[in-house]
């Protein structure tokens, strides 16, 4: 590892994962790869939460397991507290990762059904440096933190909910008192009214610990009431990334504005009256990604621009940013105070939009709750 001057607790620069397809018998020849994460680049402040979106194998679970160095990068930098961990040794990586824990998609499957939560528990408070006499106090005391009886210490896991076994999970990764904890989709799996639980605990852990989280989701109803800001992804592509709220209310990429269609509203006759905006077509092949932007093969604004050149992440007022060559709820001058990004791929065009999409002149306001 060696010391960098880059700002936020963890800024990840150009980061690639590729996994290679292998055919032969006798030898291993490589045909191909699979691009997961494709030249993604984005910076995380202290104390605050990014959400990560987009359809199931868009990269989002890849990237968050290559942060914390569960799969190694093929090409790229990732930096945390101003050191360059992309390839540091595990020896060089014990200290770091009790800084940055993970809470996974599937709490039954995340924890060891032959250990009871006090065992769970007491791994990662052993590499924080609780004596043994202070083990059970402990353990007792993130259970209450995570709305959790200290009496269920001598429990296995088979014997809760899908909800307390995510607490549980969650009491382990604040065991190691870490700065940044990964969210894999940590309320997909579990009733809606045990998500909202789940979401309003993390929030308050936020505040009580000071942690920064990056919260992965395919539900951007969920997100919106966690994240400062959030990034699309596609296809191993990072498509836009706004502040919070104002996706839901100007989705620059049209691919945004398809997601967000998805999201259903509460009021039935109001959700069967709204007109949805749709996409026809399955998701490209990664094994072989289109030319030009990701999205064009599906996309219904697409010209001989959007297959020729890939557009880069072009920085609109406020921060907000979108790889697209016709963006949507812009207005012309928006359009011309624009700046390319410094956070665009590698391999995308230099030139930013000129002139904004002919659409509708306001964004519809019927996205979610």
């Amino acid at each position: 590892m060696s010391a960098g001057n880059g700002s936020g607790l963890i800024k990840v620069e150009h980061l690639r994962v590729l996994f290679p397809l292998k055919s032969g018998v006798i030898v291993d020849r490589t045909t191909g790869h699979v691009h997961a994460v494709d030249d993604v680049s984005f910076t995380l402040h202290e104390g605050e939460t990014l959400g990560i979106v987009g359809e199931s194998g868009c990269g989002k679970t890849t990237l968050i397991r290559t942060l914390v160095r569960l799969i190694d990068s093929t090409s790229g930098a990732i930096w945390f507290r101003g050191q360059d961990i992309t390839a540091a040794s595990r020896k060089q990586l014990a200290p770091i990762r009790r800084e940055m824990q993970m809470v996974f998609q599937d709490p039954q499957a995340s924890l060891n059904p032959r250990k009871r939560v006090s065992q769970i528990l007491a791994t990662p408070l052993r590499l924080r440096g609780v004596g043994r006499d202070r083990l059970e106090a402990e353990s007792r005391d993130l259970l209450k933190r995570v709305g959790l009886s200290p009496e269920h210490l001598g429990r296995f896991p088979h014997e809760f909910s899908g909800g307390q076994r995510q607490r549980i999970g969650i009491a382990r990764a604040l065991a190691v008192d870490p700065k940044l904890i990964l969210l894999d989709e940590p309320v997909s799996a579990l009733d809606v009214s045990i998500q909202a639980q789940v979401i309003n605990l993390l929030d308050e852990l936020q505040d009580e610990f000071h942690l920064s989280y990056v919260f992965v989701a395919h539900d951007l109803s969920v997100v919106r009431h966690v994240s400062d800001r959030i990034a699309v992804m596609y296809l191993g592509k990072v498509v836009e990334v706004s502040p919070g709220e104002e996706l839901y209310t100007k989705p620059i990429h049209p691919y945004t504005s398809v997601l967000l269609s998805a999201i259903p509203i509460p009021d039935p006759e109001e959700n069967r009256n709204r007109t949805r905006t749709t996409v026809s077509g399955e998701v490209p092949n990664p094994i072989n990604p289109p030319s030009g932007c990701r999205f064009h093969p599906r996309c219904a604004h697409a010209t001989d621009i959007c297959r020729a050149a890939e557009p880069p992440l072009t920085e609109y007022v406020g921060g907000h940013l979108a790889a697209c060559h016709h963006p949507q709820h812009v207005s012309a001058s928006e359009v011309a105070e624009s700046v390319r990004s410094e956070l665009s791929p590698l391999s995308a065009g230099a030139e930013v939009p000129e002139i904004a999409h002919q659409g509708p002149p306001e964004p519809s306001s019927d996205y979610g709750p």
